[in-house]
């Protein structure tokens, strides 16, 4: 059993600081209000990381700092797999995340974590927003939003939903009452070094101490087959269920049988967390009005002419390209894919393509958008295009050139942006511009 330590236990303790990226800046605002003046170290220090703060590199004595802590508190990028988190903990040195150390000191009934593969950002944030709007003080984060452990000024929430993703879970020591699992699908394997791992660390969620119900999309056959790690008291979410769709989806403006989805387990979490509105229609009704999706969600950047440009760069793997394709399948589709390669295997996602019964045109991107078309020419054989681009603006002039009346460029890479850009939203803007090059977004 890990030994158990929250935020306020570290007011005397010397913590290293591993990794600063944005929860490491948001834990070294939290130690620096407890008094706390932590040890700094991070892969790959640059003199922008935290200016006026001496920021040690790991290979280059810092990990000798680490070393020499009470505790190190880790940025969720860095893999709980890495040897030098191994040597800490058999050093006695324990590695916690920022997220675990918070679930330590709040009131847990007043908390939800929600993950999956895919969809976890679009539940959070509609059910922060449907919190907000049946008179709630709520706010969301984690890996949207804010970490909920960074200081600010004001009154706390009456409740936090927080987006946790797999990275983070194998950090924590306890859980929140409910916690909602989305989609399950290969993803991380680099992090978590298999398939195997990435779902047992995911799915671990639903089984930490304080959880007492677990909700899960009935409709997703690796977690129906994956049953048996969501914990004794799970509440499926089947496709159609009369208690939880209704006007008030629709409401909500987004597009796709996947949004019906992550805003239906959004509805049971509140209901399991004991909001009694989420139990009315007509108050779920109003609460949905005003929803505003997030950005690179499949989102629609608008017309040029005929052709609608439609951003989906947070798309990362299959599951969401998959999705995208499935909330246009009445219209002609060119998808852009291709990113960086984490070896996941691309079949399904040319039989998703096969199974279409408008036109699709596949452009692929590197770094592995080669790799993605063969798996879609097998799966497809010559029921479908697919031509390879250079780049990004040459995949968008492909598509563009193919386009008809009616028809969507849709960027779902079914891949991370490395090596090419900053993140996806770097790749969303690059996108937006190369559209705009064909005229004026309406």
């Amino acid at each position: 059993m890990p030994l158990l330590i929250s935020w306020s236990e570290l007011t005397s303790a010397k913590v290293g600081l591993w990794g600063l990226g944005i929860e490491g800046t948001a834990s070294l605002r939290r130690l620096e209000s407890l008094g706390t003046v932590p040890v700094l170290v991070d892969d790959s220090p640059t003199s922008a990381t935290l200016e006026g703060h001496e920021v040690r590199a790991t290979e280059r004595g810092g990990l000798s700092s680490l070393l020499s802590c009470d505790v190190v508190i880790k940025s969720p990028g860095i893999s709980r797999y890495r040897p030098e988190v191994a040597r800490l903990e058999q050093a006695g040195v324990p590695v916690r995340g920022g997220l675990g150390l918070w679930l330590e000191d709040v009131p847990l009934e007043h908390v939800a974590c929600i993950t999956g593969t895919k969809g976890k950002s679009t539940t959070t944030a509609i059910a922060g927003h449907l919190l907000a709007q049946l008179g709630y003080h709520a706010k969301v984060g984690g890996n949207i939003g804010q970490p909920p452990w960074s200081p600010s000024p004001g009154p706390q929430p009456d409740y936090w939903v927080i987006e946790t993703s797999s990275y983070q879970v194998p950090d924590l020591t306890n859980g929140p009452p409910v916690v909602a699992v989305t989609s399950l699908s290969p993803d991380h394997i680099d992090w978590h070094g298999s398939i195997e791992r990435y779902y047992t660390d995911k799915l671990s969620l639903c089984t930490k101490p304080g959880v007492r119900r677990s909700v899960a999309d009935g409709g997703n056959a690796a977690l129906r087959g994956l049953a048996s790690l969501l914990g004794p008291y799970v509440k499926w979410v089947e496709p159609h269920d009369p208690l939880l769709e209704g006007p008030w989806i629709t409401a909500l403006g987004l597009r796709g049988q996947h949004n019906v989805r992550n805003a239906c387990i959004a509805r049971a979490v509140l209901m399991d967390m004991g909001i009694d509105q989420a139990f009315d229609d007509a108050l779920m009704l109003r609460a949905a009005e005003g929803f505003t999706g997030l950005p690179s969600r499949c989102r629609s950047l608008g017309r040029v002419g005929p052709v609608e440009f439609v951003d989906d760069s947070l798309s990362t793997n299959v599951l969401p390209a998959q999705a995208a394709l499935e909330a246009y399948s009445d219209r002609p589709v060119a998808l852009l894919v291709g990113g960086h390669d984490r070896g996941l295997d691309y079949a399904p996602l040319g039989r998703t393509v096969a199974e279409r019964e408008f036109p699709t045109l596949v452009v692929t991107m590197p770094d592995n958008g080669l790799r993605i078309g063969m798996a879609i020419r097998e799966g497809a054989g010559n029921q479908v295009e697919v031509v390879d681009a250079t780049d990004l603006d040459e995949a968008v002039l492909r598509a563009c050139d193919w386009a008809r009346e009616g028809g969507v460029v849709l960027l779902s890479p079914a891949a991370p942006s490395f090596g090419r850009f900053a993140d996806y939203r770097e790749r969303a803007r690059a996108f937006a511009e190369a559209a705009a090059r064909y005229g004026t977004l309406t």
